[in-house]
């Protein structure tokens, strides 16, 4: 069960962040909005929320998930693989102090992005993308096995259309995993439960198990119909000015 969660709003030059997605600027006034909604989903699922303010010198920083990998255990600092992000984890470390008293770090040359990370009990899938290397994935896996736990890599740099391994991949419990087409067939998957996603719908695969909840971006009805009948209860979120610059559901939190 999650009982708190990192967020932080977007800052007025948003727009400037990176993206590789073609869909236009965001309008950070609906940006804002959508990011309101999505604290007050995280709210009524139970967590208590630790709002940092908005900084303008990191565009890309609402996106706090990228900084750190949290587990029962320690919190891990990333190195993110875009060089105008590093700044954000120096600020995120000071916070995360508060809750953990272990706190590793991946160093130079590796570099992890949080959304590469997808979690699965006591078990880790690390994507290797754009964003995380080799380095990093190996130094990531090492301080998970002294925690622990244990992981698994998957290579993502020749799938096109996901920047990150969570945004295609997503853990909702119970031994299921939410996974799109490209990425159905990867061995690590075995003696999990997939749930498929329509590949018109492959943006929805970054969905959010929160507690008793799922968080699901709007407008993805199949997807949105599956979960329901699995018997999750599903929170809606309009995430557009998000999605214009490769944000997803998960990456506006850090929760634990």
């Amino acid at each position: 069960m999650f009982k708190h969660a990192v967020v932080r709003p977007p800052a007025a030059n948003f727009a400037a962040g990176l993206t590789t997605a073609d869909l236009g600027a965001p309008f950070y006034a609906k940006a804002v909005e959508q990011h309101q909604r999505y604290c007050e989903a995280l709210q009524h699922c139970g967590l208590a929320l630790t709002k940092l303010e908005a900084d303008p010198d990191y565009p890309d920083s609402t996106f706090v998930e990228d900084t750190a990998i949290l587990t029962d255990r320690c919190a891990i600092l990333t190195r993110p693989g875009a060089v105008s992000r590093s700044g954000e984890v120096a600020i995120i470390k000071d916070t995360l102090a508060r809750f953990y008293p272990k706190i590793h770090a991946i160093t130079s040359p590796g570099t992890v992005d949080g959304g590469d990370i997808c979690e699965s009990d006591d078990h880790y899938f690390i994507g290797i993308s754009q964003r995380t290397n080799q380095e990093g994935a190996r130094q990531l896996a090492g301080i998970l096995a002294q925690e622990g736990y244990t992981s698994t890599s998957i290579d993502i740099r020749g799938i096109k259309g996901i920047l990150h391994l969570k945004s295609g991949l997503s853990n909702l419990g119970d031994n299921r995993l939410v996974v799109i087409g490209a990425l159905a067939d990867q061995a690590g998957f075995e003696g999990y439960d997939i749930l498929h996603v329509e590949p018109a719908e492959n943006y929805a695969a970054n969905c959010v198990r929160v507690n008793d909840h799922v968080l699901l971006a709007a407008g993805y009805p199949v997807l949105q119909t599956s979960l329901s009948k699995l018997g999750y209860s599903v929170i809606t979120l309009e995430m557009s000015e998000f999605q214009k610059m490769d944000g997803g559901l998960s990456c506006l939190s850090l929760r634990f």
